[in-house]
């Protein structure tokens, strides 16, 4: 026997934390019932279980997708206002879910899965994976934004802070269509809502453009914006590792 929301999470529905938000608002029935509360256990051999009425495919194999996520699209799996949504731009019989999230406004590499415990690993606040984003900013930063944006920065109360910070130059931006303003190079393991967003307008400097371009070991390539491809067996064992081998990470604060 094992918990509900473990089940739900091995079966890609989505990270641990998000299945038990599922389960509050009533939307997971075991044999017919309606449960909601934590900790239920279940046999996934013997009972049926049905998420917002739909039975789930405890026997699906796993599906690994990278997708160069265009600027319009939403991080979810459905939108109550009609939004197009990233699952629309990959056409899949078997049910992906995103791992984390870019804004509708970011592009760039995203992760979808129904690998429920490989999601909860990456995404899991104690085990941050490292990111990378290329980030438009108006104008050529001063040396003291830049000292700022590395040091970390307090906004709303949450102190926010990039691992590396620098300026594009040459090869780098290789794939990009000139655009007036300075790219900068972010590397983070935080994933705080809106992050480099909020970091880059405190110091002065609002973003024009952000594209994840790695997550982990995966690098975006030559994917172009709505393209999408399936992780190779390497590729798939080389994140599970990455997963596997990331410690907590604690919040350095340099006033």
């Amino acid at each position: 026997m094992e918990r509900l929301q473990k089940v739900l999470a091995h079966a890609g529905v989505a990270s641990r934390r998000a299945c038990e938000e599922l389960i509050r608002q009533g939307r997971v029935q075991v044999n017919g019932q309606v449960v909601t509360t934590m900790g239920t256990k279940v046999d996934p051999a013997r009972d049926e279980i049905r998420l917002d009425g739909r039975p789930l495919d405890l026997e699906s194999e796993y599906v690994y997708v990278l997708l160069h996520k265009p600027r319009g699209y939403l991080s979810t799996t459905n939108d109550p206002h009609g939004r197009p949504t990233v699952l629309d731009l990959v056409p899949l019989e078997t049910r992906v879910y995103p791992v984390g999230r870019l804004d509708m406004d970011s592009e760039g590499l995203l992760l979808l899965t129904n690998d429920g415990a490989l999601t909860h690993r990456l995404t899991h606040p104690r085990y941050a994976l490292e990111k990378e984003y290329w980030v438009l900013v108006g104008r050529y930063p001063g040396e003291r934004a830049l000292r700022r944006l590395r040091h970390g920065v307090e906004v709303e109360g949450e102190w926010l802070q990039a691992d590396e910070v620098s300026v594009l130059r040459g090869p780098h931006r290789w794939r990009w269509p000139a655009e007036e303003g300075t790219w900068l190079k972010m590397v983070l393991h935080q994933g705080h809502k809106r992050q480099i967003r909020r970091m880059c307008a405190v110091v002065g400097y609002p973003v024009r453009r952000l594209i994840r371009v790695r997550l982990g070991p995966l690098h975006l390539g030559r994917l172009e914006p709505g393209q999408w491809r399936y992780l190779s067996p390497g590729e798939v064992a080389t994140l599970r590792r990455a997963g596997a081998a990331q410690q907590p990470k604690k919040r350095i604060r340099r006033d």
